[in-house]
């Protein structure tokens, strides 16, 4: 049983803290969270009113074994570092810094601790399935991602329109397609962009529309993604196709393969917001297996800072 603690009291911080309550008690306790906004600690307090309310990003890391950082972007190097040096595991919130800069000075600083990013495809149970199913493809031929959004950010993300539709901090690339890019870094092999296009139309805002082509491993891919584009207020598609057949990862959470040319999916998929709690069950196991010093399939910081170049690429250009 490991004591997390959470600096950061929006939709991911309640997501854990939740997880950890409701199904993870084996795992973790958590033992503090905070958050700058007043508003949002009353939310939480009503919400999950057992988990204790601290003063302070300093008394959630002393009151943890881990910390996880929960925070906006722009923050998060700052309080990684602060529980690094204090000694404490840490679990991040993606992306992992959106200043490469010093983000390649963190990596530097956090050689051989004890540190990972909540990238969730690492416990998915459906993209467990797609490993199952890839020897079946043959030989990878190409990858295909598709990002599609109603509006951005999502509806349930309005509250935090203040940093995620800024071009410093926010946008889909950041918030769901460095998810993708990470599930082919980890099946596939490491990352290079070649070309991108990123469309900011509305000044002062994130991006409405991404085009990219990248390598993973040694398979050519391509990433598609925009704004306004389907009534789904989110919808996605992660497609590799092989010389005998197709798998693909549809809408997060659903693993499909083309049957006689149709899609079938997996019969024990669930939709996301079933299978979510399930899949982050599984994380928290493995944040108490990094915290302890023992082995995990979490999103390792590597993994998580070569997919964050690839996103800011895109977003530069």
């Amino acid at each position: 049983m490991v004591d997390l603690g959470i600096i950061g009291a929006g939709i991911m911080g309640e997501r854990l803290a939740r997880a950890a309550l409701e199904h993870a008690t084996e795992s973790v306790r958590v033992v503090g969270i905070w958050d700058p906004s007043a508003e949002a600690m009353a939310r939480i307090g009503a919400e999950l009113p057992a988990i204790p309310q601290l003063a302070s990003a300093e008394a959630v890391i002393a009151a943890a074994e881990c910390v996880y950082v929960a925070s906006p972007p722009a923050s998060h190097l700052e309080h990684g570092a602060n529980a690094l040096a204090a000694g404490k595991a840490l679990f991040c919130e993606k992306p992992l810094a959106v200043d490469m800069t010093a983000g390649a000075a963190f990596m530097a600083q956090a050689a051989g601790a004890r540190a990972a990013v909540n990238f969730p495809f690492a416990s998915s149970f459906a993209v467990a399935r797609l490993r199952e199913w890839m020897p079946a493809i043959g030989t990878p031929q190409k990858l295909d991602i598709e990002l599609a959004f109603a509006t951005w950010p999502r509806g349930w993300q309005s509250d935090a329109a203040g940093w995620l539709d800024r071009p410093a901090q926010g946008g889909f690339t950041r918030e769901v397609g460095s998810h993708f890019l990470f599930l082919s870094r980890r099946l596939l092999g490491p990352l290079v962009l070649h070309e991108s296009a990123a469309e900011f139309p509305e000044a002062g805002h994130s991006e409405r529309a991404i085009r990219a082509t990248f390598s993973a491993g040694s398979l050519q891919a391509r990433l598609t993604g925009g704004v306004g584009i389907t009534e789904k207020d989110d919808h996605n598609l992660w497609t590799l196709t092989g010389d005998k057949g197709a798998i693909r990862l549809r809408d997060w959470s659903v693993a499909e393969r083309l049957v006689d040319g149709a899609w079938q999916p997996d019969p024990d998929a669930l939709p996301n917001p079933k299978m979510r709690p399930l899949v982050l069950k599984r994380q928290l196991a493995g944040v108490a297996a990094m915290t302890g010093g023992g082995t995990h399939d979490l999103a390792t910081l590597a993994e998580a800072f070569e997919v964050q170049g690839i996103v800011e690429a895109i977003l530069a250009r």
